[in-house]
């Protein structure tokens, strides 16, 4: 019985209606035996909205209350995943990064992860699939910080490597890492694998599926990932 972590992106979990998907590709791997573990984006362009309704407020605002107002998003999405997992009857239960705590420097909009209390998630397990907020932690001042682009993947690929699991899958909207971007090329070749070292090249000549961020922590601490759809059933890309 091995920890398994499942990433989930903005896309996946846009609606209802793809939460209920989302709650499918849990159940499958939890009904292995596994403890899984969830971590989840905000939903859909709940973030962008997020941001539109700080510019109503003010063009100025204090990097701290930014994070403070970016990580409600996040939030909302573990709530309504744990309640949809509790109606289908099985245990769940949410958690913010700050309620773990993920542990970040104190660079607001950018932080990075410096350490992970993994304590409260392994007693959890025995018991509950574990549904984490992804992109955001809290600094040794217990202020909330957000982890800039592709955050949720990297606190995904930290969790993945603290929690020494066993499998770490990154669901999005395409089935996997491809040559060119499939939806404008048709001639774009799937990899079945590629290296942490041509995904990073990939990342940073503007491929959107891994940010480089992600992929540079999943380097140093050795931590294949698992690319696929969440709305199509396939073998996806490993990252190693």
């Amino acid at each position: 019985m091995g920890i398994i972590v499942q990433k989930f992106g903005g896309s996946s979990v846009a609606d209802t209606e793809k939460l209920l998907i989302v709650c499918d590709r849990i159940i499958k791997e939890y009904k292995k035996n596994n403890k899984v573990v969830v971590v989840v984006s905000a939903q859909g362009k709940t973030t962008d909205r997020l941001i539109t309704e700080e510019k109503e407020v003010t063009d100025s605002p204090s990097a701290r209350e930014h994070d403070v107002l970016l990580s409600v998003g996040e939030q909302i999405t573990i709530s309504k995943l744990a309640m949809l997992l509790n109606k289908l009857g099985y245990n769940a239960i949410s958690y913010t990064g700050w309620q773990i705590p993920i542990k970040t420097d104190d660079i607001y909009g950018n932080a990075n992860i410096v350490d992970i209390n993994t304590d409260k998630i392994l007693k959890q397990l025995d018991n509950n699939i574990v549904i984490i907020a992804g992109f955001q932690g809290i600094t040794k001042n217990g202020d909330i910080t957000t982890l800039g682009r592709g955050g949720s993947d990297t606190t995904a690929v930290a969790l993945a490597a603290y929690l020494k699991a066993e499998k770490l899958y990154i669901y999005t909207d395409v089935d996997g890492v491809y040559s060119d971007d499939p939806h404008t090329n048709i001639n774009a070749v799937k990899y079945e694998t590629i290296s942490y070292d041509k995904m990073l090249e990939m990342s940073k000549n503007g491929a959107k599926v891994l940010h480089s961020k992600c992929v540079e922590m999943a380097k140093k601490y050795n931590v294949p990932i698992t690319v696929k759809s969440t709305f199509v059933e396939n073998e996806g890309t490993v990252v190693k």
